[in-house]
């Protein structure tokens, strides 16, 4: 679509993909009710599209530039006046579908999007402790008030304008096994190295000493993970050990690129 065209009334959801069979039928099964439903794929190759391709006609498959400039492609696809933005592992339930509804025929200068808390489900079940709730995601906007910016992970929504909060909830359905969270984590922990390492500065022995443990007491006591049993503990101890491996690997790259023949090696 054109910059130019005219959006039509109405709700447009946009999903990103790549290897989501698990996952995307029940997501966009949970937002069928909308006026449009963009899908741009990374060139899976399970039955991601093929299950896509039940709920709309508008896929897109594209090789993976990074998460903000693919979200953005995606919302430059949408063509109605007001956008939500989901994960493949989200689901709107039906508080938060009407609760959207009710917003969509408002004054066009009242908000220019809304953050919306999420409930995070890990290993079956929703954990309030941690710092997993409310969780506030910035993912409803009207069309042309919103883009991601480009830091390589947990990129975020930027909003040109007043920014409301809605009181239903996102459902997140995050880690259900643990070898869920060690496959994030190698990806996860790598572009957060990365990110660290092109903002320069030499790394600290004390962040990899003092980090880990500081992060894990964070999130299971102050941020009160101990109220979820075993499950906020795993949680919080995830957190400590992913705060760990982040910085293992700036310091190892940092070594590597300042050892003695690493020029003549790359």
């Amino acid at each position: 679509m054109s910059r130019g065209q005219e959006a039509r009334a109405g709700l447009s959801v946009v999903v990103i993909t790549k290897n989501e069979e698990q996952n995307v039928g029940d997501c966009l099964a949970s937002v069928a009710w909308a006026d449009e439903i963009v899908v741009v794929d990374a060139e899976s190759h399970d039955q991601t599209v093929p299950l896509v391709r039940r709920y709309t006609d508008r896929v897109f498959i594209r090789p993976w530039p990074g998460f903000g400039p693919q979200r953005n492609f995606a919302i430059d696809q949408a063509t109605s006046t007001w956008i939500l933005v989901l994960d493949a592992d989200e689901r709107v339930d039906p508080a938060l579908r009407q609760e959207i509804e009710s917003i969509l025929g408002q004054d066009p200068q009242a908000m220019a999007g809304y953050v919306i808390p999420r409930k995070n489900f890990y290993y079956g079940a929703w954990i309030r402790g941690a710092g997993c709730f409310p969780d506030l995601q910035t993912r409803l906007f009207r069309r042309g008030k919103g883009r991601y910016n480009n830091i390589p992970v947990h990129e975020h929504l930027v909003i040109d304008g007043p920014v409301g909060r809605l009181a239903a909830p996102l459902t997140h359905f995050t880690e259900r096994r643990i070898e869920d969270h060690f496959r994030k984590f190698d990806a996860y922990t790598t572009l957060a190295a990365e990110d660290k390492a092109r903002r320069g500065g030499r790394p600290r022995s004390w962040t990899l000493i003092c980090g880990p443990p500081a992060t894990c007491f964070k999130a299971y006591v102050l941020k009160r993970g101990f109220r979820d049993g075993v499950r906020g503990l795993i949680v919080s101890v995830f957190a400590g050990f992913y705060t760990f491996i982040k910085y293992f690997k700036v310091w190892e790259r940092w070594i590597v690129g300042s050892s003695p023949g690493h020029a003549d090696r790359a």
